[in-house]
């Protein structure tokens, strides 16, 4: 049987108050730390897992952080050579107005050399915007921009990479492939293939990619430009195509002229003309008056003692003779004059050769912004590898001159345009991964908040249970030592 106890040297109903005043201590402090941080977890004690956890949620979120402040500096960065490019091309535009004007053909000397003069000075302009586009004092447009790294990402490997080609005068223009051996010689300025065309195979190898263009040998070089204009998507390459033969006149300007004139082939004739004259102004007239069926026109080049006639077809057709008199024309003396039924021949007209056909086929230009090469250039008369006629070389003073600055100037602009376009490109590909950004730093936050932020309603709540458990705790304590207490009045 049991029965009450009392003692003076153990208060275990006080000893539990105070384990509990403790724990109500311990939890009031913590609930007031979450409260005051706004955290559920403030150190690796509170709760391990978790701190783990929000430690790898913050470091994603700084790393997006800083990516995101990365893209906006390439972003900024990308602008600044924007702008710089628009201006370079201004200048262009200017200079194209000028060689325009410049062929015109109605320029005096002094005039021309003038245009020249203004020509060379925004020539100059354009190196000068190259050489001094900076950001942060790095060289954009110089050539020197090169491989450039951006971190886009909280991640290695979540980089853009970007390279920036040299605007400078001297880079810019236009790249071509130039004739492989000497052609026509005299006095006219001949652009015709040093043999018959050799089948085969052309492979271009543009700044867009790769493309092979099949070649006969009797085809004209129209038709081989018409092939690679047909894969210039593919490659960035273009082509043109154009045809001339010079024929020296023999004989007094009393002689007679009778012989057929076309296209197509020594097989095949296309287009043809009966071409019947006297002297060579009256043969000029003759070949001219019938330009719009051949496509072929003649000009008179020479003095009146030594006359020569050369015709050229703008398209790059052949350009078929068959008929002639014995004696009655030398063919120009360069690297294959011509070809008389498929045998390659320089000379006269003899009795031979009288009633065959001469066959002329033409140069194709190949033409691009972006350096290229042609594998079996040397089958149609042209190297391989392209060269650059820049724009810092273009010269306005004469007509041929000028001529050929609009063409250079045209592929300068088409290489600053397509320049603008992949700077572009690459700003559009930073803006939406910006975009890309932000929202994953949002949901990065929201999980981090999750794992980590303090749930305030709840811990209110807590805070006050634990502040009751606590002075219940004092409490009980003092009602205990009341009952301690109490025993000593049983002491006599």
């Amino acid at each position: 049987m049991s029965g009450a106890t009392g003692s003076i040297l153990s208060n275990f109903g006080a000893l539990q108050a105070l384990n509990g005043i403790a724990a109500a201590q311990s939890a009031n402090n913590t609930y007031e730390t979450q409260l005051s941080t706004g955290l559920s977890i403030n150190s690796p004690a509170d709760n391990p897992a978790g701190f783990i956890e929000a430690q790898g949620f913050t470091s994603q979120v700084n790393g997006v952080t800083q990516a995101s402040s990365n893209a906006n500096e390439g972003i900024s960065l990308l602008q600044t050579a924007q702008g710089a490019v628009q201006q370079q091309l201004d200048v262009a535009q200017k200079l194209n107005s000028m060689a325009v004007q410049a062929a015109n053909g109605t320029q005096t000397p002094q005039e021309a050399q003038s245009l020249q003069s203004v020509v060379s000075q925004l020539t100059s302009q354009i190196t000068t915007i190259a050489q001094q586009t900076q950001f942060n004092n790095i060289n954009l447009l110089d050539g020197t921009f090169s491989g450039v790294q951006f971190q886009i990402g909280a991640n290695e490997g979540q980089t853009l990479s970007l390279s920036i080609g040299s605007t400078q005068a001297n880079s810019i223009g236009m790249n071509t492939l130039s004739a492989s051996a000497t052609l026509y010689g005299g006095s006219a300025a001949v652009t015709k293939t040093g043999s018959a065309f050799t089948a085969g195979s052309l492979a271009i190898n543009g700044s867009n990619g790769t493309a092979k263009v099949a070649v006969t040998a009797s085809e004209s070089a129209s038709s081989i430009a018409a092939a690679v204009n047909a894969l210039t998507n593919q490659t960035n390459v273009s082509a043109q195509a154009t045809t001339q033969l010079a024929l020296k006149v023999k004989g007094g300007s009393g002689s007679a002229f009778n012989f057929t004139l076309g296209n197509g082939t020594s097989a095949s004739p296309t287009n043809t003309v009966t071409i019947s004259a006297t002297g060579v102004s009256g043969l000029v007239n003759a070949i001219n008056a019938d330009t719009a069926k051949t496509g072929i026109t003649a000009v008179q080049q020479g003095s009146a003692n030594s006359k020569s006639i050369v015709l050229t077809q703008s398209q790059g057709q052949n350009i078929s003779v068959t008929g002639v008199a014995n004696g009655s024309f030398t063919v120009g003396s360069g690297k294959g004059a011509g070809t008389y039924g498929g045998t390659t021949t320089a000379g006269t007209f003899t009795a031979a050769t009288t009633g065959k056909t001469l066959v002329a086929q033409g140069l194709v230009s190949f033409q691009s912004d972006q350096s290229f090469s042609v594998g079996n250039a040397t089958d149609i008369g042209l190297k391989s590898q392209s060269t650059l006629l820049s724009l810092s070389s273009i010269n306005v003073s004469t007509t041929a001159g000028a001529n050929s600055a609009i063409n250079v100037i045209k592929y300068a602009i088409e290489g600053l345009n397509n320049l603008g376009g992949q700077l572009g490109a690459s700003q559009q590909r930073l803006t939406a991964t910006l975009n890309n950004l932000t929202t994953t730093n949002a949901n990065l936050q929201n999980g981090l908040a999750t794992v980590q932020d303090a749930n305030i309603p709840a811990v209110s709540q807590q805070l006050t249970q634990s502040q009751i458990q606590a002075q219940a705790g004092v409490a009980a304590l003092k009602s205990s030592t009341t009952l301690q207490q109490a025993f000593l009045s049983l002491l006599p």
